[in-house]
């Protein structure tokens, strides 16, 4: 889920619609403009660390109140941070790859990896180049998960999930739903094609395309998160591509017929990340934050949040037995050795896709 302000045909990406489908806003709906009271956190976060479960241990260990702003889009952050004043946020949570964006305006403390828990974390997920930059940390991995195939394992056969070839099985003809962000989705197109997702060229474009709009009779529907995870629910569709954990996981403890997984010929995993803003006047207070979020406990509240579930970077979350066989969890070490990260290609390249993109759309 990289561009957070995607040009997909929604103009929102996985982390927006998630959002909205939980009905979830910030516990403290923050002014733009705000300032610190004593024994306060600011953090500028996703909705999945709005749950009391997760900030009341936190507050009561340190006798401080954490002030929760959600935000949809990386664009949306930066408005935010425009209008604030130095010093006015604290943490920051953002998607991995749109680490420098803010980092090189000068907005992030660089991070020393002996303050946190670096050797508990998935390797996949620390080494991600886009973390750091020349060397220097800005922000620490805290969830992650993948660009795949959700099911009704009753209305479908879960052994035709496991290959991408499924996106142009005639017997979905009709009852496929598409997760509108056109990146991953035809990163999955090239992933069947045997051709690495982060090494995309100009020539590999045609045969995508000609594949992209060759999946049209099975798709029923290409919307936002919350049109493909109801029409799955609701019986419309029975599969949603270019979606995995992040669309039905939160569904599965009440709808056991909802399952997912990635392809065995690769898949796609986004990357969320943790950051300190450099101005805060409580740098030590958001590391001890930071700490807390990445700790055992911490990581499988956030992994289980209300507003979406998804992997925890940490691999000693407490998960439950149930809530590790709905996270695959048993098998994340096979499932990332075969997976890479998505990153948005170069300009011209992503311009390109998008253009393939509206065609299959309006096709």
């Amino acid at each position: 889920m990289k561009n957070l302000t995607s040009k997909s045909g929604s103009g929102m990406n996985r982390r927006t619609f998630l959002g909205y489908a939980a009905g979830v806003s910030a516990m403290s709906a923050l002014p733009v403009r705000y300032s610190h009271a004593a024994g306060e956190l600011n953090i500028l976060v996703w909705c999945d660390h709005a749950d009391a479960l997760l900030l009341k241990p936190f507050e009561e260990a340190h006798g401080v109140k954490v002030n929760v702003k959600t935000y949809e889009g990386t664009g949306t952050a930066l408005s935010i941070l425009e209008q604030s004043s130095p010093g006015d946020w604290d943490v920051l949570v953002v998607d991995s790859p749109d680490t420098r964006v803010f980092a090189d305006q000068g907005m992030l403390e660089p991070l020393d990896d002996s303050n946190f828990p670096i050797g508990d974390l998935f390797e996949p997920l620390t080494s991600a180049a886009f973390n750091s930059i020349d060397g220097v940390r800005y922000a620490v991995p805290e969830k992650f998960g993948y660009y795949g195939v959700a099911y009704n394992k009753d209305k479908v056969d879960p052994a035709d999930m496991r290959s991408a070839q499924v996106m142009w099985n005639d017997k979905y003809k009709g009852r496929v739903a598409v997760y509108d962000y056109y990146f991953p989705a035809m990163q999955l197109i090239a992933i069947s094609m045997g051709v690495a997702p982060d090494n995309i060229s100009m020539d590999d474009l045609p045969v995508i395309r000609e594949k992209l709009l060759a999946m049209k009779p099975n798709v029923k529907l290409v919307g936002d998160i919350v049109s493909v995870q109801n029409a799955l629910v609701n019986g419309d569709v029975d599969i949603i591509l270019n979606g995995a954990e992040f669309a039905v996981s939160g569904l599965m403890p009440s709808m056991p017929a909802m399952d997912w997984t990635i392809f065995d010929e690769g898949g796609l995993m986004w990357i969320q990340g943790i950051s300190v803003f450099k101005d805060s006047n409580n740098k030590e207070l958001a590391m001890n934050f930071l700490n807390h979020i990445l700790s055992p406990q911490g990581q499988g509240t956030l992994a289980t949040s209300e507003c979406y579930w998804a992997m925890p970077a940490n691999s000693l979350a407490v998960l439950s037995d149930d809530q590790r066989k709905i996270l695959r969890w048993d098998e994340q070490a096979a499932f990332m050795e075969r997976s890479v990260p998505s990153t948005i290609s170069q300009p011209d390249i992503d311009a390109a896709m998008l253009d393939i993109w509206t065609e299959f759309l309006q096709s």
